[in-house]
């Protein structure tokens, strides 16, 4: 039994998907027991490519009175697979025709209510059961231990602070081939090949030129490799969308904000490591992705339709493909981008749906009754909700309760005097974690405009506090005569 398989070393690994409908064939199962699991629900995930990084989810099931349960899976190359159960997740690669036997012992699932597990995560214990010593998981674990091993005693040459030493990084490597040698899987001898290559380029051992030239110039590009595609993308990570010595964030703003995609591909070309055209188109995603948050050279609308606009001309069907998920990706982020609806209980566990109330704008608050934070702003919103719904027939404010047990909503609405102010629509989120990740939920209190539409208004919602509510934009607008004089229009 292995326990806690977790990589550290570098970002997240990705894959690019397949063209195969992947819950059609299975040829991958995952049989499991979580300790005290019972009914709740476990997913496996996937990541579709690696610009994006979306989780594209392979099966889920409901965990068993017996605590057991069964996943299904296909590939046809070693892929990184994600299992989760609510807002607690581990990684392990596996491969084709393979069966694995998974344990996650007693858990504290109430972890998330004490802290926030997204910007300090707890990993889902899992364990594999029988597992070989030749699988793959336990070659790449003894790898990352070797690893981390050696620069642990040795940290502080490879310390940033005291200038690290290269002879280290050299020793490293024959630390590495003595005790985590080449075997007879291709697989894990690449993962091994690349995770050292970004190491090495992360610690200003190598040069980005020194690079390109040994793993990428004149080689071709290993689309379905997630250990390639990590390294790629870490290699080139920022080198454009910031700006360089010879295309200022300025100038390419002007190119991507004027749509000029000609003239953006071959200035991109300037640089000698970009002449290839299938390398520099892959980078012009990349760069287009990093780009759309660079709010103060780009405009994220343009960036989106250039993404589009390199779909629609280019000549490599993998490209054609990762423009198509990047653009769809960051359209979700947009202003006016349709959200997710939902069902949830009430305090009457009525069901109530998001899609009743539209028509209207809805004042959708993410909080947990708990929470000294939340309760603050619930209490700007009681202030100003009678104000607000007699000036206004068509807002609602909806707060969506995130604790785990909806007794604790109950008791503050029913048991308190507080309670008694907050008459408007209250929800039980009812374990639904997945409409949290949809909404983008990681603190609380969590704010999110929804316009008549059925359109997210804003990317980021301001709170009550904030003042918001007094200058909303369901606020009725003064109409102004426009055959007076400016000066007494006011």
């Amino acid at each position: 039994m292995m326990k806690h398989i977790f990589f550290t070393l570098t970002s997240i690994i990705l894959l690019i998907a397949g063209t195969l409908d992947l819950r059609a064939q299975t040829n991958i199962t995952i049989n499991g027991e979580v300790v005290g699991g019972a009914g709740k629900t476990v997913y496996l995930y996937r990541y579709t490519d690696m610009l994006t990084r979306i989780e594209e989810e392979v099966d889920h099931a409901t965990i068993a009175d017996n605590h057991h349960f069964e996943l299904k899976a296909f590939a046809n190359y070693p892929t990184l697979m994600i299992v989760q159960i609510e807002n607690y997740s581990q990684s392990f690669f596996v491969e084709p025709g393979r069966e694995y036997e998974v344990y996650v012992p007693r858990f504290d699932w109430d972890m998330n209510e004490k802290k926030n597990v997204f910007l300090d995560p707890e990993v889902l214990p899992l364990e594999f059961v029988n597992m070989p010593k030749d699988d793959l998981n336990a070659l790449i674990s003894n790898f990352e231990m070797v690893v981390a091993q050696y620069i642990d005693d040795h940290r502080i040459h490879f310390d940033a602070r005291f200038r690290p030493q290269k002879r280290y990084f050299d020793s490293l490597v024959m630390e590495v081939n003595k005790k985590a040698p080449d075997t007879r899987n291709e697989f894990f001898n690449r993962y091994k090949k690349y995770q050292l290559a970004s190491l090495k380029y992360s610690l200003h051992f190598d040069s980005r030129r020194n690079m390109v030239d040994k793993y990428i110039k004149n080689q071709p590009i290993l689309y379905y490799d997630d250990n390639y595609m990590s390294f790629f993308t870490t290699l080139f990570a920022n080198m454009i969308s910031k700006g360089t010595n010879k295309l200022p964030a300025w100038q390419l703003g002007n190119m991507v904000n004027g749509l000029k995609v000609d003239v953006f591909m071959d200035s991109l070309g300037i640089d000698t490591l970009l002449r290839h055209e299938q390398v520099r188109e892959l980078v012009a995603l990349q760069t287009l992705g990093e780009a759309y948050y660079l709010n103060n050279y780009y405009e994220k609308g343009k960036v989106v339709r250039m993404i589009e606009l390199i779909g629609s001309k280019t000549k490599f069907p993998e490209h054609k493909k990762l423009a198509q998920r990047l653009a769809a990706s960051l359209h979700q982020q947009d202003e006016g981008s349709e959200v997710p609806t939902f069902t949830l209980p009430n305090i009457d566990k009525e069901m109530v749906s998001l899609d009743a109330m539209k028509g209207k704008w809805v004042y959708l608050s993410f909080v947990r009754v708990g929470d000294p934070n939340s309760i603050s702003e619930i209490e700007t919103l009681a202030h100003f909700k009678d104000s607000i719904y007699a000036k206004n027939k068509n807002v609602e404010f909806v707060t969506i309760s995130c604790d785990r047990e909806p007794q604790k909503m109950y008791h503050l609405l029913r048991n308190t005097k507080k309670g008694q102010k907050y008459n408007w629509t209250w929800l039980h989120f009812n374990g639904n974690y997945k409409l949290l990740e949809h909404y983008g939920v990681v603190s609380y209190p969590h704010f999110i405009l929804i316009n008549p539409e059925g359109q997210l208004q804003y990317t980021v919602t301001p709170s009550p506090a904030s003042g918001f509510l007094l200058n909303a934009p369901w606020q009725p607008k003064e109409q102004v005569d426009e055959t007076q004089p400016f000066f007494l229009r006011y």
